[in-house]
C-alpha cells in the first residue's frame, strides 16, 4: 500500500512538471520577439563598485553601441580602485559619457539600490537599460533590441544573460542554473506573470519606476533592485520580453562553489518576498522536481513496481529535457546533453542546501 502511494504521489511530481513543459516553456521555445522601428533615446544605467578592470573592458563595448541616440551613466559607488580617473577621463572626452559619484551611502539604504536610484534621477532619457559591471553585451545592437521590446505598449522589458561556457563541472552547473533560472522568469513573464527580471539585462521606463515608487517596498532588502523591483511593477505595467541572442548580455561566471554559493544565497534570499501566487508557482515546479528524485531513490530502495517506475521516470525525461534543450537553442545557449541529467539532479538537491542555508543563516551584504 505504501509502494502504491509513493508511486501516485510520483505520477503526480510528473504531472506537475509536464505542465509546466507544456504551459509555460515550450511556448518560450516558439517566442519571436517584437520588432519596432522606433529609436527612443535610452540611458545606460551601471552601479560599479571597485570595478575599473571590468569597466575598461565594457565601457568601450557600450561606447559603440549601434544607435543613434543614447547616454552611459556610471555610479561610481564608494569605488578605492583606479575607477575615478578612468571614468572621468570618458567624461572628459565623451559628451554621451556621465559620472555620478557616491562618496557614502546612508546607513539606512541598501547600497546598490541607492546607486541605481542616484543614476535614475541623473538620467535624461524616460527609457533605460540597465546592466553590471562584469557584463558585456553579445553584440552592438544589443540597445537597439532590447528597445524592440517596448513595441507592444510594454513599460518593462526583461532580457536575457547567460554566463560564459569554461571548462569544468562548476561551470555547467553555474549555466544550467542561469538556463533553468531564465526558461522560468521569462516563459512566466511570456504568459503574462512576470515574477522577477535580472540586473545583468533589465530595461524599464522612468515613469514605472516612480509609478511604482522605485525601490521604496524594499529599500531595506538585501537584493531585489531587479526581482522585487518587477514583482512591484507586474502589479500595474505590461512586461515583454526579449531574448534573441543579440539582446543578451554574458557574465564571467564565478570560479569556485563558495563564491557561486554566495552569490546564490543573496539571489535566493528575496524569494520569500514574492507574491503568494508566484511563490505557490515557483515553489510547486522546484517541489515536483525534488519529491521526484526523493521518491525515485525511496522506490528504487524499495525494490517495488519498477516497471511502474521505469515508464514514469522515462516519461519524464524523454519530454521534459527536449523542452529544456529547445528553449536552450532558442536563447543560444550551449547545453551539454550527457551531463543533463546529473546536473538536473544536482541543480536541485543544492536548491535545497541553499534554501535551507539562507533560512538558517542570513547574514548577507552588498559590497
Amino acid at each position: 500500500m505504501i509502494t502504491i502511494l509513493l508511486l501516485v504521489l510520483l505520477a503526480l511530481c510528473v504531472l506537475v512538471q509536464l505542465y509546466f513543459a507544456f504551459f509555460y516553456f515550450l511556448p518560450l521555445s516558439k517566442h519571436t520577439d517584437p520588432e519596432s522601428d522606433v529609436l527612443r533615446p535610452v540611458s545606460i544605467i551601471i552601479a560599479a563598485h571597485d570595478e575599473h578592470d571590468n569597466l575598461y573592458e565594457l565601457l568601450p563595448m557600450l561606447l559603440d553601441q549601434d544607435y543613434p541616440e543614447f547616454e552611459i551613466i556610471v555610479v561610481n559607488d564608494r569605488s578605492e580602485d583606479d575607477s575615478e580617473f578612468y571614468l572621468h577621463e570618458l567624461e572628459r572626452q565623451f559628451p554621451r559619457f556621465r559620472v555620478v559619484t557616491i562618496k557614502r551611502t546612508p546607513d539606512y539604504l541598501n547600497p546598490k539600490k541607492y546607486a541605481l536610484a542616484l543614476g535614475i534621477r541623473a538620467a535624461k532619457y524616460e527609457y533605460m537599460l540597465f546592466t553590471d559591471a562584469d557584463c558585456r553585451p553579445c553584440s552592438a545592437n544589443w540597445i537597439q533590441k532590447m528597445q524592440n521590446g517596448y513595441a507592444n505598449g510594454a513599460e518593462v522589458v526583461l532580457g536575457y544573460s547567460p554566463y560564459v561556457q569554461l571548462k569544468g563541472f562548476l561551470n555547467h552547473l553555474i549555466r544550467f542554473e542561469t538556463l533553468l533560472t531564465g526558461i522560468q522568469y521569462l516563459s512566466h513573464a511570456n504568459q503574462g506573470q512576470a515574477y522577477m527580471g535580472v540586473g545583468r539585462n533589465l530595461s524599464y521606463t522612468k515613469a514605472c519606476f516612480f509609478k511604482n515608487k522605485g525601490f521604496a517596498s524594499h529599500i531595506r532588502t538585501m537584493g531585489g533592485d531587479d526581482d522585487l523591483f518587477v514583482r512591484d511593477a507586474a502589479n500595474n505595467s505590461k512586461i515583454s520580453i526579449v531574448i534573441n541572442k543579440e539582446a543578451q548580455t554574458v557574465s564571467i561566471p564565478k570560479k569556485t562553489f563558495r563564491e557561486w554559493i554566495i552569490q546564490k544565497r543573496r539571489h535566493m534570499s528575496v524569494g520569500g518576498r514574492y507574491k503568494a501566487a508566484d511563490r505557490r508557482r515557483i515553489g510547486a515546479f522546484v517541489a515536483s522536481n525534488v519529491f521526484f528524485y526523493i521518491l525515485l531513490v525511496v522506490l528504487l530502495v524499495l525494490n517495488s513496481h519498477l516497471a511502474i517506475l521505469a515508464a514514469l521516470t522515462g516519461l519524464r525525461y524523454l519530454i521534459v529535457f527536449p523542452v529544456y534543450v529547445l528553449v536552450a537553442r532558442r536563447l543560444d545557449e550551449p547545453i551539454s546533453l550527457p551531463l543533463l541529467p546529473v546536473l538536473d539532479i544536482v541543480y536541485f538537491l543544492n536548491y535545497v542546501f541553499l534554501g535551507v542555508s539562507v533560512l538558517m543563516y542570513k547574514r548577507l551584504r552588498w559590497k
